[in-house]
């Protein structure tokens, strides 16, 4: 199966049909080869949607798109695997060329099992996990310290309780993420990534406001909600950005964030219910 989605991309190439593909892929700038895009360090989060709605049409695009823009980091979440479906994460990893680091509170045992994920490229220095509380929500956190050039760089990922009505829970979470950095951290330079089920001026995220900037707010500052928005209209009617990455202030400056997959593919499949956002940061010392 690997084998023909990658012969299928081929085709594409072939033909001349993938430029027209990442053309309707992005907003904002997204979607220009990696060559040409600004130096710094990249990252894409976006919400997998699991195996909903023909994943294997779906990856197809996914994974055109992410080749050609060449990420150094992507955070995925509703991350599967089941008895005949390879975990998506892995599977993205391989077709990439990326190292996957899944978190999950199902066992290893288990057959079916659902977390979130981070790829990266390069040198992995260190990583981890942690629980958030409620346990019996199975949220994770995850932490992976890479390097960005020659400098360290801390990435943790996550994705927060989705309903409407959890703020108090979401709020708990956030805190038990922000407790992790700190343990975690030292004087590295962090980002966090993910889908947090909020939007980032909410009163369940202002633990983030002290020390973390929005970079999609941080240059999009006048954005109207539709343009913003993170979930996919094709599946949700109140537009909505909660897929966010946060920088940590007067450390990390943000240069370019971007939507992903904006439009379907030309058979009209869309690659997920979210949006993907690309968010490309240099260190603060680097941006003057």
């Amino acid at each position: 199966m690997r084998r023909l989605h990658r012969f299928a991309t081929r085709l594409l190439l072939c033909a001349g049909l993938l430029p027209s593909i990442l053309a309707t892929a992005s907003q904002f700038g997204a979607g220009t080869p990696a060559d040409d895009a600004e130096p710094g360090f990249s990252l894409v989060t976006l919400n997998l949607y699991h195996d909903r709605d023909d994943w294997p049409k779906r990856r197809v695009q996914i994974v055109a798109t992410l080749r050609q823009l060449q990420p150094d980091a992507i955070a995925l979440q509703e991350v599967l695997q089941d008895a005949d479906l390879p975990n998506q994460a892995a599977w993205l990893a391989q077709e990439l060329g990326y190292e996957s680091h899944f978190v999950t509170t199902d066992p290893p045992s288990r057959v079916r099992r659902y977390g979130i994920a981070l790829l990266t490229h390069g040198s992995l220095l260190e990583d981890g996990e942690t629980l958030l509380h409620p346990l019996e929500d199975h949220r994770t956190a995850g932490f992976a310290r890479v390097l960005a050039g020659e400098r360290p760089l801390n990435l943790y990922f996550t994705h927060l309780y989705w309903a409407p009505d959890g703020a108090a829970t979401r709020s708990q979470q956030l805190a038990d993420l922000l407790a992790y950095v700190e343990a975690t951290a030292g004087d590295t330079p962090s980002v966090i990534v993910g889908d947090f089920n909020a939007e980032a001026d909410s009163p369940e995220l202002a633990g983030l406001q002290p020390h973390w900037e929005d970079a999609w707010t941080a240059l999009h500052p006048d954005a109207d909600a539709d343009a913003s928005s993170t979930l996919n209209p094709a599946y949700f009617t109140v537009p909505a950005r909660i897929d966010h990455v946060f920088l940590e202030r007067d450390r990390l400056h943000p240069v370019e964030a971007s939507l992903l997959f904006v439009s379907p593919d030309a058979d009209g499949t869309w690659a997920s219910d979210h949006r993907g956002l690309l968010v490309r940061f240099r260190f603060e010392e680097e941006a003057h």
